[in-house]
This record gives structure tokens, sequence and C-alpha cells, in this order.
């Protein structure tokens, strides 16, 4: 098994500040507008993107949340493995605000569309984005898009895209492992 760094510490920076700028472009001041992190990998680049806001840029009425997609997946009973619960974390009205669903890696999409059903528990927002850090372009089962992206990979057959966080992980980069 084999891995190739696709994104070095400093590349994630730089690339998080991009997003970030992209994000007040678009929202402003964020006071109609809601982050909130997929669990369980989405949460590290969430809490990144809301710290680096409010630090960096002065933005101080960021609300950022966290969504449990488990029972909402349509893979969910369906392996072997039993999948397990993490926390939805979402102390706030989403009724009629501008969501961000933030993800560390787009895939197939199939945990986007879960997380679209889950959201339908806590109000119906106004519009929906997507961030991702990492969109695998060749993987898509559904036609999903991220709004804003990191990084575009071409990842092929049993090639994995794997993203470390230091307060996870130890290390911020971005890892293509071959299998």
């Amino acid at each position: 098994m084999g891995q190739k760094v696709l994104l070095n510490a400093k590349e994630v920076n730089i690339i998080l500040h991009r997003l970030a700028c992209q994000l007040i472009e678009k929202h402003n001041d964020f006071s109609q507008t809601v982050l909130i992190g997929m669990q369980p990998r989405g949460k590290f680049l969430a809490n990144r993107l809301a710290k680096m806001l409010n630090e960096d840029y002065k933005i101080k009425n960021i609300q950022l949340g966290h969504l449990d997609i488990t029972f909402f997946r349509d893979d969910f009973r369906r392996g072997e493995k039993t999948l397990e619960a993490n926390t939805t974390e979402i102390n706030f009205l989403v009724e009629d605000k501008n969501i961000v669903f933030i993800d560390d890696v787009l895939y197939t999409g199939r945990s986007i569309r879960a997380a679209l059903t889950a959201i339908q528990s806590f109000g119906r927002p106004n519009e929906i984005e997507l961030l991702t850090l990492i969109d695998r372009r060749f993987s898509r089962h559904l036609p999903i898009q991220p709004d804003y992206r990191g990084r575009q990979v071409d990842a092929i057959n049993e090639e994995k895209v794997k993203v470390h966080w230091k307060e996870n992980d130890g290390e911020d980069a971005v890892y293509l492992i071959n299998n």
C-alpha cells in the first residue's frame, strides 16, 4: 500500500484561507448563514473554518453545528459492520437560514444526500450550499457538486483520499492512498 502527499500543511492552510474568503464574499456578515460540519470528519474542517473566520477575518457571529447522518444513510444496515453514530450538535434554528454543509471529501454524494434528509428534522432552510476540501471528480453516484471546493482530485480504481487534521491525526495533510 503506497501513499502520495496531495497537500501538505502549508497548502491546506492556503486552501482554508481561500475557502474562508469565498464564504465571506457570498455570506458577508453571516447573520443569515450557519455552518454545519458533517460528522465525523467534516467537523474538523468546519471548526477550523469557523475559527479562521472569527480570529483572522473578525466575523463574530458564526453559528456552527455538527450533523450526524448515520441513520439517514442509504447503506445503514446493509453491511456486516455496524455503523456507530456520532453526535448532532445544532443549537440554533435553521428555518429560513442559509446553510453551508462542510465535509472533508466529496466522493459518491451519498453522505450529502443523507444530510439533506437529516437537516429537515431541524426546519426548512432558505438555501443549502456545499463546501468540501477535496472533490473526487470521477466517483459520483448522485448529481451533487460542491459550491466551494478546495482541490479537485482524480482518484481512480481502489485509490482512497485520506485527510489528516492536526486536531485528530497530529498533522494537516491530504494523502492519496493506493491499496
